[in-house]
């Protein structure tokens, strides 16, 4: 049971696929920043309590693959995240308050796709949870 993750009442697996762009997709995200950022998003990762699985940060985009407690919603995450190293980009990188103005650094959406066990091997899983005599009743049941 080592890739599953526990708190006070929880024994979870919850992970998410998330992609987002600074504004206006500009291919900003390289040396100094890049850095800066890898480091700022772990931050707020570690403050959340959420784990990076994997992560990535291309010139126009950043890829990051998370384990999260399931008292977090994936939009919460991406907001904090988001939000936060928006913050701290504009104190730390003030020349850039020029190009993006308004104090928003990142576009308004983001992708967000849950990962996890394939349908297949759970729906396998549950029949076989059943009982011998009562399964194909819950099977039409659940139907």
């Amino acid at each position: 049971m080592k890739r599953y993750r526990r708190s006070a009442h929880a024994v979870y697996e919850v992970k998410y696929h998330f992609v987002w762009c600074p504004k206006y997709r500009f291919r900003i995200l390289e040396g100094e920043l890049k850095l800066w950022l890898q480091k700022a998003i772990s931050e707020v990762c570690e403050a959340l309590d959420v784990l990076i699985v994997e992560g990535h940060v291309s010139r126009d985009h950043v890829h990051l693959c998370v384990s999260a407690p399931p008292r977090l919603s994936p939009a919460l995450i991406v907001q904090k995240i988001k939000g936060q190293t928006a913050e701290r980009i504009f104190r730390e990188f003030p020349q850039l308050t020029k190009r993006y103005w308004g104090q928003h650094f990142w576009a308004r959406g983001y992708f967000v796709s849950t990962v996890g066990i394939d349908e297949t091997t759970l729906k396998k899983y549950i029949k076989e949870q059943s009982d011998d005599d009562t399964s194909e009743k819950q099977m039409k049941f659940w139907r």
